[in-house]
């Protein structure tokens, strides 16, 4: 190394975060994304768990529909394009997949990135300039914050859900004498499992003339009776102007992200965001995928999946609560147990896995300090004795934890 201090310093920095329990161990799966998984231990033997810690919520990542899908796509036409989408990259794969998007979700376009980070990333830069205003949720997923950054809009920030505090800093930005005011959240924070109050954050809109961007990652395939997200869910499809999600969590599971909105909107971003031209076009097994999940998500099986899905999550819900366990409330899949210590976390997540249930700690900076938590995430797929299974594992790993 040509700087031996540089490489002390993240010596440094590495003990640090392992002295407070903030490592993020990566456990290794040889099976399938799924309800059951089979995980490879550190000394190489394998266990079999109930998965608790996935975005698999309709349990279409390891359904056999989406991977023959997946594998069709890419028979017929390679592993990738190659090339970026305005040299070589476009595909009639990749027009069919933002039409069934769009269409799926009521929008007049969308345009597609590698992961919805990129989504979040790009989208804000082409559309605001150092003349407009974008007011933001203070728990907005990370790269919500970064796209925001990325822009030279001015920023605002709200306190996480309050629409007091939306309301007076939509106040200052007009004042200030924004152009165009933006107002950014999430519409399931990934972390909590709340759902935003799209119902007063468009009515504020409308007070204010202020635009609507929802990330609507976590609600996707899930919310609403035909899937549709939070919009749908909270009855206000058709009012929120930008709409950003993934393909990575409930359609399909495996990557890319994409933008919703106007035809105008939609034709900027192709010129100008940045992750869009200077990324490689989506993997032609990843529109595969997706197409067939949208497919399955639209239909009635959705709608079979989505009432299983609700149910599981109230039974493991109503279960670890008479357990005597402090959960976020709320009514979405993602149920958090919070514990507070981020060792302690990483501890309970530990024994839960030799007990045969595969969850993840999460701790600073994915969470705030003492905030520290094992987010629970149920699948449409889990059976009702699985539920019961994983309940009763929580409580013997908080004995053998000693967690009061």
């Amino acid at each position: 190394m040509r700087n031996p201090a540089f490489t002390v310093r993240i010596q440094d920095t590495l003990r640090e975060i392992a002295e407070q329990g903030l490592e993020k161990p990566e456990r290794v799966l040889v099976s399938r994304q799924g309800v059951r998984v089979r995980v490879r231990r550190a000394d190489g033997t394998v266990r079999e768990a109930l998965n608790l810690c996935s975005n698999d919520y309709l349990g279409l990542a390891g359904d056999p529909r989406v991977a023959d899908a997946a594998a069709g796509a890419a028979r017929d036409t390679g592993a990738g394009f190659a090339s970026v989408r305005f040299i070589c990259g476009t595909h009639a794969l990749h027009k069919d997949l933002e039409a069934a998007i769009a269409g799926f979700l009521g929008y007049a376009e969308a345009i597609l990135f590698a992961a919805a980070f990129d989504a979040n990333g790009g989208v804000f830069e082409p559309l605001l300039g150092e003349d407009d205003a974008i007011v933001s949720d203070a728990l907005n997923h990370a790269s919500v914050i970064d796209g925001i950054r990325l822009c030279k809009a001015r920023r605002y920030r709200y306190a996480a859900g309050d629409m007091v505090d939306l309301e007076a800093q939509l106040a200052a930005a007009r004042a200030d004498g924004a152009r165009t005011i933006l107002i950014a959240t999430d519409g399931v924070f990934s972390m909590d499992g709340v759902i935003a109050d799209l119902n007063a954050i468009t009515d504020l809109a409308d007070r204010y003339e202020a635009l609507v961007m929802v990330d609507d990652c976590h609600a996707l395939g899930l919310l609403g009776d035909g899937g549709r997200g939070s919009p749908e869910y909270r009855g206000v499809e058709g009012r929120i102007d930008i709409l950003t999600g993934t393909f990575g969590k409930a359609l399909g599971g495996a990557m890319g992200g994409f933008v919703a909105a106007s035809r105008e909107v939609v034709a900027l971003l192709r010129q100008r965001a940045r992750p869009y031209l200077f990324s490689n076009a989506l993997a032609p097994a990843i529109c595969g995928a997706a197409l067939k999940a949208i497919e399955i998500a639209g239909g009635d099986e959705g709608v079979q999946l989505r009432r299983r899905l609700a149910g599981n999550a109230r039974q493991f819900r109503e279960a670890m609560a008479k357990a005597g366990f402090d959960l976020l409330p709320g009514a979405h899949p993602i149920i958090p147990v919070m514990l507070g210590d981020a060792r302690l976390a990483q501890e309970m997540a530990a024994a839960l896995f030799d007990e045969g249930v595969f969850v993840t700690g999460f701790s600073y900076p994915v969470v705030p300090r003492g905030q520290a938590r094992i987010r629970t995430q149920v699948s449409a797929r889990l059976e009702p004795d699985e539920i019961d299974q994983a309940a009763c594992a929580f409580v013997r790993a908080r004995d053998l934890c000693g967690v009061c």
